[in-house]
């Protein structure tokens, strides 16, 4: 389902550089890449360590670069979801033409606004 390439890692792991002023901001240069200078250490079982071992002779990456990359995508997947067609109609439905609140929306609006004075 995911494809591991060196340009699937995103540019957030780039550090990013002060814009210059001046005659030099019209120069494009890339930003310097950011350090690893930050360390972590697991303790995985001996079937772990294989199965990570593998992705890495696969991908091609680094340990670290492939936690990352993992890492990348559950956030993505966690962050972002993708709706059916019929899910995606009543979704935009509802936000277009909202229905009326209902008393009880109401009452506790009012509660709210009192306990937050």
């Amino acid at each position: 389902m995911y494809g591991i390439t060196p340009y699937s890692i995103p540019m957030r792991s780039v550090a990013r550089k002060s814009q210059p002023v001046g005659r030099a901001a019209s120069r494009n240069t890339p930003p310097a890449p950011e350090r690893k200078t930050a360390r972590i250490e697991l303790r995985v079982t001996p079937s772990s360590k294989q199965l990570i071992d593998r992705a890495i002779s696969l991908s091609g990456l680094a340990a670290g670069d492939l936690a990352y990359e993992a890492a990348r995508r559950i956030l993505e997947d966690h962050e972002r979801f993708v709706l059916e067609d019929a899910d995606r109609d009543v979704f935009l439905r509802a936000i277009t033409r909202p229905p009326q609140p209902t008393a009880a929306l109401i009452a506790a609006l009012q509660r709210h606004r009192r306990a937050t004075r």
